[in-house]
């Protein structure tokens, strides 16, 4: 370490800014103003140094190295515990610095979340990172409703994916089993032993309504994810709602979730990360399946050949978009081509935005049921009408699921709410795109697995299970 410091000073040695140049001099040679350290401060060879170019080495010779300087003597011990220099550290990790801040502030304490953001002030940054450094990882497993998207939680992005109807056992068999057929598939294609780490597991978006017998189904099916996975010897485990993880990728913890699902369309108010469903979720029955059946058929009526429903779906998610103004919109020239592996070249037109727009008319693929601005509108409503504080916890509307990156969804349903609602209502509404895109939940789920109190204060152990399920406590 000594040899690599001492390098350092002999680089750093032949810049022009040195500690006895005036300050004009600094902002002559585009030197940033530099921090004097305290005259009491003794570093040896570097008490000349300026505090910024000290902050340099800390940060080129690593955080293991950084911390063992404190070591050294009672000024280098108050240096290196700058938390300037350990929110270096956080900021070049793998995780966006945004989104590290919001998980320590916000989550860090677990379920339920707290209202009021810790003051990072009071929490040192150092220990924090060591914290996160020693953070175990975890398998973290998204079934949505089409794909199945699975990984480790060090990893920059879900190392898999899968077709969640077709792979992971029969719809008719009994829960348990299907439960455990679909993790012994997950754990065997990421080649780990369930033993090994904790997992965090996305509850799909089902059972929506605040009725006695949707309550019972989601507890049954909370207790059988865990019964599965404890009899596995799972470590830990931690289950929570998908439209919940994608509002925490977000980086919110109160709003509404659109999640645009495999079959139906989802508007999920949450709280404080409490989906209210005693507010209302509202449910629409369509989704990506419809959409691309809706092109297909378009396609077919066109005389457009194509070998199969991948195809379809390749052709909506490359060259489709909801259109700003739909009427506007064809009395435009909107042709677009793309070329399709083993099938040619494709040619759209008018099919590009007409297959979003059926999320907003639905009667133009047969589908009798409100549209998208209705439903976003009738669920806040709903909480206008709750009175559950400030009336801005719902006024952000985080978009989830694959087909809601189709380009052009975000702004068109942010202005047309504005257009729909009063002005008490709609003031303030500002709409978001899936922040991580079709993974937008796994991506919820890798920031939780990652803050530095994970994951005793998000997971749940075999005995807490347990002792849990024997009150008939588990939510």
């Amino acid at each position: 370490m000594a040899m690599l410091l001492r390098k350092v000073w002999e680089s750093v040695s032949t810049l022009t800014c040195s500690t006895g140049e005036s300050s004009t001099r600094q902002t002559r040679t585009g030197c940033s103003s530099l921090l004097p350290l305290p005259s009491s401060s003794s570093l040896g060879l570097f008490d000349h140094l300026p505090y910024d170019i000290l902050m340099q080495i800390m940060a080129l010779i690593g955080p293991h190295e950084a911390a063992r300087m404190s070591l050294v003597s009672k000024s280098w011990r108050s240096f290196v515990f700058d938390d300037r220099l350990w929110i270096y550290f956080l900021q070049h990790q793998i995780e966006p610095w945004d989104s590290t801040f919001f998980a320590e502030t916000m989550l860090r304490s677990g379920y339920p979340i707290q209202t009021i953001p810790t003051n990072m002030t009071e929490l040192s940054y150092m220990h924090i990172y060591g914290q996160r450094a020693k953070v175990p990882g975890s398998v973290i497993i998204d079934g949505g409703s089409g794909y199945c998207k699975f990984g480790w939680s060090k990893y920059a992005a879900p190392s898999g994916k899968s077709t969640t109807f077709l792979e992971f056992g029969n719809i008719e068999s009994p829960l348990y089993s299907r439960m455990q057929h679909f993790f012994t598939t997950i754990y065997s294609r990421m080649q780990v032993k369930p033993y090994a780490q904790p997992i965090v597991v996305s509850l799909p978006l089902c059972h929506y309504d605040d009725t006695e017998n949707a309550k019972a189904s989601r507890r049954q099916l909370k207790e059988c994810i865990y019964q599965v996975l404890f009899d596995m010897n799972v470590p830990a485990v931690c289950a929570i709602n998908q439209a919940t993880l994608a509002l925490y990728a977000a980086r919110r913890t109160s709003g509404i979730v659109v999640n645009i699902g495999f079959q139906a369309t989802s508007v999920v108010p949450i709280l404080n990360g409490k989906v209210m469903r005693k507010v209302g979720v509202e449910v629409i029955g369509l989704g990506a399946l419809k959409l691309t059946g809706f092109l297909k058929s378009q396609l077919q009526q066109n005389d457009v050949n194509f070998e199969s429903l991948y195809t379809v779906r390749t052709l909506k998610e490359k060259l489709c978009y909801v259109a700003a103004d739909y009427e506007t919109e064809k009395l435009k020239e909107t042709q677009a081509s793309m070329e399709v592996s083993g099938e040619g070249l494709f040619i759209l037109g008018k099919e590009r935005f007409q297959t979003g727009e059926i999320l907003f008319q639905p009667r133009m693929a047969g589908v009798q049921t409100m549209g998208l601005i209705q439903a976003v509108a009738l669920c806040m409503d709903h909480c206008y009408d709750a009175e559950l504080g400030d009336d801005s916890w719902f006024k952000t509307v985080v978009l989830a699921g694959g087909t809601a990156c189709i380009p052009g969804l975000a702004e068109r349903l942010e202005k047309e709410l504005h257009e729909f609602l009063p002005a008490p209502i709609s003031d303030g509404i500002r709409v978001i795109p899936p922040p991580n895109g079709a993974d937008t939940a796994w991506f919820g789920a890798k920031l939780i697995s990652n803050i530095s109190s994970f994951p005793r204060s998000w997971c749940m152990t075999k005995k807490q299970f347990r002792r849990k399920n024997r009150f008939g406590i588990l939510g």
